[in-house]
């Protein structure tokens, strides 16, 4: 009997994991396709194509899968096409929280987003009553800081380039861009031999706000829900 209820706890462990990993190579996916559709199929053409497709490599996304979510971008795959949707909301505390999501169906993913921050005391928000608390930016992120030798003519480089700001961040680095500097700044450090985690554009609060721990915990909670849902691609909050 325990031998049996080894193997049944291996196999439920097994089936876990592989259900994580088929969510997150769903989100992979469905980046390169907006990508591709967005700015075409080709990679050396599109920046924002070629990022994705770093990002999906380095999760391991299988190249076939990469090569079909391409064609869905451009239109040739005769699948559904998916839009990107941006939804406000009130989270645990009173913070501004920004769903983002990646959906062929946008009917069923607002009911579904609705249903998961109802269930967890949240609230949609109006539109703009939480967007105007966030800005727009590229934020291209360094896992290891120790690849930058001279640090100054690094930071240089960078604010020559168009970076807003450049942040050391649990021994990476994060630099801020505008949006339209994402590309060449992006470029400027991969020109530099120094190897990226990511490049993407996202929002960043201008007011980040502190939370109790109560509402930590239910953040929390709520973030995993909301990741269970694969039209969910990103959750990005005010919270400090």
């Amino acid at each position: 009997m325990s031998g049996h209820s080894k193997w049944h706890k291996i196999r439920q462990k097994k089936g876990a994991t592989d259900a994580a990993r088929a969510k997150i190579f769903t989100k992979l996916a469905k980046a390169v396709t907006i990508a591709a559709r967005d700015g075409g199929g080709d990679p050396s053409m599109n920046f924002t194509l070629r990022m994705a497709i770093d990002k999906a490599k380095a999760g391991n996304l299988p190249k076939d899968k990469i090569e079909k979510a391409i064609v869905r971008g451009t239109g040739e795959g005769g699948e559904g096409q998916l839009e990107e949707v941006v939804y406000e909301a009130y989270g645990p505390g009173g913070i501004g929280m920004l769903i983002i999501g990646l959906t062929d169906n946008t009917n069923r993913t607002v009911a579904e987003v609705k249903h998961v921050l109802g269930k967890h005391g949240s609230s949609m928000a109006g539109q703009g009553s939480v967007m105007w608390m966030f800005d727009r930016k590229g934020v291209i992120r360094i896992d290891e800081a120790s690849q930058v030798g001279d640090r100054d003519e690094f930071e240089l480089s960078l604010i020559d380039a168009g970076a807003e700001d450049i942040r050391d961040d649990d021994g990476g680095l994060e630099i801020i861009t505008g949006p339209t500097e994402l590309q060449k700044v992006t470029e400027v450090i991969i020109g530099l031999g120094i190897e990226i985690d990511s490049a993407d554009l996202t929002y960043i609060p201008k007011d980040p706000q502190e939370v109790d721990e109560t509402a930590q915990e239910k953040l929390q909670i709520l973030y995993e829900a909301l990741d269970e849902n694969d039209d969910v691609s990103d959750v990005i909050t005010n919270e400090k």
